[in-house]
């Protein structure tokens, strides 16, 4: 059985282990945080994680302040630090023995949770999964072995599609990702070309397969047996006269020089005479129709696909329940708040995983050295 433990507890234990709270580097000085500063560092990781906010942390928590929180909050909690404390999260569990047990670290999902906000913000958007409220959606990156790599703030009426590669390129961790899973809304024709472009494997799980358009470069008519779902033929002549400009992009992206959903964003806009947009739309639709046809005769790759997004979605639980503060309402003005809200979350799930995997490794020894031998 795994012993039971609070969660103030828990973060702190995490911390002495791995040192994730040494990324908490002073903005103004470079000093890394003294025993006392991580305690305190802690505290506010919790209030914002929790989403219980930093003066009822204050309030519950003896010999801490607001003004400590705050301080701490605005000079230590910044983006970067809040990057490099999960990327330590991340590489510490990845390197636990038993985490290969559920995965290698090579494949992941990304998905999408609503979160109403409940004050007035420039990045809230209506939409009926809220009501007549307002929200924002957290957009998270979860590897096979049940790690949290990646978080953004994304608008609820933008597409997820758009932001897939900002976390497969982007993340600080030593995952090496070379396969990705995502719901339908994560996909488009683009998506399918610039991810093989950018050398990853995208498997999407396509909501009513039957209705996708399947593509050939020949006729049709030269594929009998598929000639009945074969619904198109590939512009081949746009792929050749753009292939180098295309290219271009794809290194860009890359490079970090221009952030992939800002280029999706705005391809996604553009008309269909834009070169760049159809040519990626016609080689993408080669990608898409290799998939599908490997999806529809390959029940492995379909369960694999369904594991990779039930992890995903078996993370968003563990998170909206330790997200219960302000009944789950995010209550920030500005993305960079609501940004700083999310990851602190991202490390208290990171912290979960890697106590949670610490302990069910010496759950399990007796058996493994009574099967093995030593372990």
């Amino acid at each position: 059985m795994l012993p039971r433990i609070k969660l103030t507890d828990l973060l702190m234990d995490i911390a002495y282990i791995t040192g994730f709270h040494e990324q908490f580097i002073h903005a103004s000085n470079n000093r890394k945080p003294d025993k006392e500063e991580t305690i305190i560092i802690m505290a506010a990781l919790l209030g914002m994680g929790m989403n219980i906010g930093l003066s009822k942390m204050a309030e519950a928590t003896p010999g801490l302040t607001y003004k400590q929180l705050a301080n701490v909050s605005q000079w230590r909690m910044y983006e970067d630090a809040m990057n490099k404390a999960q990327a330590v999260l991340v590489n510490f569990h990845h390197k636990l023995q038993l985490s290969s047990y559920w995965g290698d670290g090579t494949t992941s999902s990304s998905d999408g949770m609503r979160m109403q906000i409940g004050v007035s913000s420039l990045h809230a958007d209506a939409n009926p999964h809220y009501g007549t409220g307002k929200g924002a959606t957290i957009y998270r990156f979860t590897s096979d072995q049940f790690s949290s790599y990646y978080t953004k703030i994304i608008h609820t009426n933008s597409r997820d599609a758009i932001h897939v590669l900002d976390g497969l390129l982007h993340h600080e961790t030593d995952l090496n990702i070379v396969e990705h899973y995502t719901d339908t809304a994560g996909y488009t024709d683009q998506i399918f070309g610039l991810t093989h472009l950018l050398g990853f494997k995208f498997a999407p799980r396509i909501r009513d397969l039957s209705d996708s358009k399947l593509f050939t470069i020949d006729k049709a008519s030269e594929y009998p047996k598929l000639e009945v779902i074969l619904r198109g033929q590939i512009n081949t002549k746009v792929i050749k006269e753009n292939y180098e400009d295309v290219l271009r992009l794809a290194h860009s992206i890359r490079e970090g020089t221009v952030s992939a959903s800002l280029i999706m964003g705005k391809l996604g806009s553009y008309s269909r005479q834009n070169s760049l947009a159809t040519t990626l739309r016609e080689m993408g639709r080669i990608e898409k129709t290799i998939f599908i046809l490997n999806y529809i005769s390959d029940e492995s790759l379909r369960r694999k696909i369904q594991k990779g997004l039930n992890k995903g979605e078996a993370m968003n639980g563990q998170a909206r329940a330790i997200f219960f503060g302000k009944q789950g309402e995010l209550r920030e003005r500005t993305i960079q708040h609501q940004l700083q809200r999310a990851s602190a979350l991202n490390i208290i799930i990171n912290a979960i995983s890697i106590w949670n995997t610490l302990h069910l490794t010496k759950a399990v020894a007796p058996y493994v050295t009574s099967r093995l031998g030593t372990y």
